[in-house]
């Protein structure tokens, strides 16, 4: 392996360049999210259970919204090499004209009709009413989500992603602040709980957008921006069109979620805690997927560099470049686990329910990410080859695996949480194993060239 390294240090250089930054602003996002569910810990430790049953069918629907953008993405870079400006100014103006119908839908869910969700999760009545506040209160974001999806696809495919940096780190100082102020009621404010985090977070979107709004109007160098008359006539089939190619995606993160929440659902028969202490110890696991998944965006492009130029040492150099950090960065969250244990369960909750017990799914996780960085990187080159569907047929395998799993070990072994943390991490390495086998038959066979992409 370390001939390998040396072979292909020469793709390290490369692939940070396009990681890093987006790195620095996923860490800034996973920072402020951290301290949220630090704030919320210390206020009360049931609102921890709060945050995990309500975040993640939020998130669940959230994520759809942003991944169908993914689509218009693609055949808008399509257009900008083939140097044809109108249709990048079709495809940029119907992404601006109607990415919003899908989270105006959601908007009225969550703002109107989330009690049945909570309820067919299982959540307790005791902290139903604060779960139903959080979704009421975080809702009016779902009104900016297609807005600030189509303008980040437009940044991004015009290379001009300095404002998406300010933007990220303006937004979550913002929220960071006005969850301190609404959470625990400073400066005359009244102590607002999990209502103050949900209200925290709209008013930091809100003010962002703004920002976003005034970055992409006085900004000179959006050369996918529409103009007013393309805008105008941009058609509705064109954003069907591009909806279509970003639907794999889409449909593989709704999968990953729909998991998530029957996980969700089988902790909350447990305790009212568990789905808390599930949500502390993914939180500091996000730390370092939010650099994994950074890794596997620049992967994704450089793998797809390779493919298109029939460059098989590329391929498989790039995608070895990028597990060997995710491999380092695995050891670095271990070693952690093992040494500190309590003192970071601690950060999040002085529940001493939840920190002398909690400290071993810390390593369980850091032990996981082995796996689950296996699955970003090799899955990022499993795309890059074209096969687009596989990564979401392996994700149905995996849904339906993580969910048995659990089902097994909470019900019938009665291992508690520990049975949850052993599904996950059942999943992912049995996914990984599978990914890899996939990774390695087209390692073996001929790097498609753009002929046969």
């Amino acid at each position: 392996m370390n001939v390998k390294l040396k072979e292909y240090k020469v793709y390290y250089s490369r692939l940070l360049a396009i990681a890093v930054p987006l790195i620095l602003s996923n860490i800034i996002n996973q920072l402020q999210m951290l301290i949220d569910r630090i704030f919320l810990g210390n206020a009360n430790s049931l609102y921890m259970s709060v945050l995990g049953n309500a975040n993640s069918p939020i998130w669940t629907t959230m994520s759809v919204c942003i991944s169908i953008a993914t689509g218009a993405s693609i055949l808008i870079s399509q257009n900008v090499g083939a140097k044809n400006q109108e249709n990048v100014e079709e495809y940029s103006g119907a992404l601006l004209k109607f990415n919003n119908i899908l989270p105006v839908m959601l908007f009225f869910l969550w703002g109107f009709g989330s009690v049945p969700v909570f309820r067919l999760m299982g959540v307790s009545e005791n902290i139903l009413p604060w779960c139903v506040d959080y979704a009421r209160y975080s809702s009016p974001v779902f009104l900016l989500i297609g807005l600030g999806g189509s303008l980040m696809v437009i940044f991004q495919t015009s290379n001009h992603t300095k404002h998406l940096a300010i933007w990220s780190l303006l937004r979550s100082c913002l929220n960071i602040f006005f969850d301190w102020v609404l959470i625990f009621g400073r400066f005359g404010f009244p102590e607002m709980g999990v209502k103050g985090a949900a209200l925290g977070t709209t008013l930091a979107e809100y003010l962002g957008a703004l920002y976003m709004l005034v970055a992409y109007a006085r900004s000179r160098k959006l050369s996918t921006r529409p103009k007013a008359p393309a805008l105008k006539k941009a058609k509705f089939s064109s954003y069907l069109h591009s909806a279509r190619l970003g639907i794999n995606t889409a449909l593989e993160d709704f999968c990953w979620n729909l998991g998530n929440l029957a996980i969700i659902r089988i902790l909350n028969t447990i305790n009212e805690l568990a789905a808390g202490i599930f949500s502390i110890v993914f939180g500091v696991e996000l730390l370092a997927v939010v650099v994994v998944g950074a890794l596997g965006s620049g992967t994704l492009t450089l793998s797809s560099e390779a493919v298109g130029k029939g460059d098989a040492k590329q391929y498989k150099g790039v995608c070895l470049s990028a597990y060997s950090i995710c491999f380092v960065i695995a050891l670095i969250m271990v070693a952690a686990s093992l040494a500190f244990p309590q003192e970071i369960i601690s950060v999040f909750t002085k529940d001493e329910r939840i920190t002398t017990t909690s400290g071993i799914y810390l390593l369980f996780i850091a032990v996981n990410l082995f796996s689950k960085s296996g699955n970003i990187i090799v899955g990022s080159g499993i795309r890059g080859s074209g096969d687009t569907k596989w990564m979401f047929c392996t994700q149905i395998f995996g849904t339906v695996f993580v969910i048995s799993c659990a089902s097994l070990f909470v019900f019938a072994l009665h291992l508690g949480v520990s049975g949850v943390f052993f599904a996950v991490m059942a999943d992912e390495f049995v996914r990984f194993i599978i990914n890899l086998a996939k990774y390695r038959k087209i390692c073996r066979s001929s790097i498609p060239g753009p002929s046969s992409m």
